[in-house]
């Protein structure tokens, strides 16, 4: 099996350099950008297997990189930030991103971080297989592929992962924590809010799709899809 291929894209080209070296040691191939616009071409180039993403850079941004690459492609993307804000995380979950980083970070952690998420995508559970229907939805796992009305919708992974574990689960209520730990895998490093970004993308794609089924929030609790008799 040959080495997984890993895009860093950074201005800084001191952490691109910590980082190769950190990743080529763990046996991955990797490739380096400093800027927007660079990162997409090696992309294209390479197709690698994840993309290591950093949010403030020249020629390009690393919100409209990842929006681009989520445009064709559902290869994990980690978001490097040095801002922290809230505001930062939750647009970088709702462009698509598996996870985020802020810096400064601890490069160990980072590696941690992709191998955690490498492993989630290469190796999903086989329940999250099949065909999911209900009145105006279907959602089948086999091809990440979710239609409303007929219509096929665009959805990151994270999302359709998400509501196929809800949907499964009908009128059963989950709190964020457990979700957290069923959809992203223990090893998340994210908070809660992770959750209630998603399930808002969710609602806008579903809404009025049918009133027999809904996205519906147990306040205090959590979350379930609530199906109706």
């Amino acid at each position: 099996m040959a080495n997984q291929k890993v895009l860093i894209v950074d201005d800084d080209q001191n952490i691109c350099e910590l980082l190769r070296l950190y990743l080529v040691k763990e046996g991955y191939e990797t490739f380096l950008a400093h800027d927007g616009q660079t990162a997409l071409e090696l992309f294209e180039k390479n197709k690698p297997d994840m993309v290591l993403l950093d949010v403030m850079m020249p020629r390009m941004d690393g919100w409209e990189v990842c929006r681009r690459i989520r445009a064709g492609s559902n290869v994990p993307v980690i978001m490097l930030t040095a801002k922290g804000e809230t505001f930062d995380k939750v647009l970088g979950l709702e462009l698509g991103a598996d996870d985020y980083i802020v810096k400064p970070f601890d490069t160990k952690e980072v590696v941690a971080r992709i191998k955690a998420v490498l492993r989630r995508y290469n190796n999903e559970p086989a329940s999250k297989e099949g065909v999911i229907e209900f009145e105006n939805l279907s959602l089948d796992m086999s091809r990440y592929e979710l239609k409303v009305c007929g219509k096929v919708v665009e959805a990151p992974p994270k999302e359709l992962e998400l509501l196929a574990y809800l949907a499964g689960h009908p009128n059963r209520v989950f709190t964020r924590d457990q979700l957290l730990d069923e959809v992203w895998g223990f090893e998340y490093y994210g908070d809660s809010r992770t959750i209630d970004v998603h399930i808002k993308r969710l609602r806008e794609k579903l809404e009025g799709a049918s009133d027999k089924w809904g996205l519906k929030t147990v306040w205090g609790v959590g979350y379930k899809f609530e199906v109706k008799d």
